[in-house]
């Protein structure tokens, strides 16, 4: 019988797992189901050099918290097959991703190769689905309650948003590698707002120039004189 391979030492973690709490043996197992795809409890155990008990306590951990899932069974020789473990979509996230930077790279591209129109209609078509759910959401919904439901839609996309005294606060931006770019976005973005509150809205902080949030304060509603055009009503009212 051919002996069995010693385990490799694992490379260093990825940022995100080092950063999570998780302990190392936790951290090896989630590495080690990346590298090698759906495996059972004897192969994740023995590329880490952990008795199977050990490693079953810790994906059975790995499972509850929603990072490892079962992926059916495989047969490797006579008796009960062996179950399959691979990482849950959840886990994905712990591992390093490319994403914003590669979209900010490209709209850097674009833009220096005068794509400029190109990327506002891209950011201004991408409203529109988002734009026309939230309206549904928004159906008779009138004041501050409209408000509240405009920063929780928001917050649904990342924007971690709130309301309050007439002004919406956006604490994090979820594109800021892109709007480090070109600030399109974020003119998409504030007509969208607009559009849903039917109101303009006037920044007061902004996250790109430094500031701790992208923050706006709404216009109040224009108040009509008798027989005359409407006039805005004194900040305050």
């Amino acid at each position: 019988m051919a002996p069995s391979p010693r385990a490799v030492p694992a490379p260093p973690a990825a940022p995100a797992l080092a950063a999570a709490g998780f302990g190392a043996s936790r951290r090896g197992l989630l590495e080690a189901l990346k590298r090698l795809g759906p495996a059972t409890l004897r192969e994740a155990a023995a590329d880490l050099g952990l008795s199977r008990e050990t490693a079953r306590e810790h994906l059975n951990a790995l499972a509850a918290d929603g990072l490892v899932t079962r992926a059916g069974t495989r047969r490797a020789g006579p008796g009960r097959p062996e179950v399959l473990y691979r990482l849950a979509d959840r886990a994905e996230a712990l591992f390093p991703r490319r994403d914003a930077q590669v979209l900010a790279e490209l709209a850097a591209w674009l833009l220096a190769r005068g794509g400029e129109a190109t990327l506002r209609r891209f950011f201004v078509r991408r409203t529109a689905p988002r734009l026309a759910a939230a309206k549904a959401r928004l159906a008779g919904l009138r004041g501050r309650r409209r408000l509240e439901e405009v920063a929780r839609i928001l917050s649904e996309e990342g924007y971690m948003a709130s309301a309050a005294d007439g002004a919406i606060r956006l604490a994090h931006c979820p594109i800021l590698g892109v709007v480090g770019v070109t600030r399109l976005p974020c003119r998409a973005e504030l007509a969208m707002v607009e559009a849903l509150l039917g109101r303009k809205l006037r920044r007061t902080d902004y996250l790109p120039d430094g500031g701790t949030s992208c923050s706006y304060a709404v216009d109040p509603p224009p108040v009509r004189a008798r027989g005359g055009p409407g006039v805005r009503a004194p900040q305050g009212l």
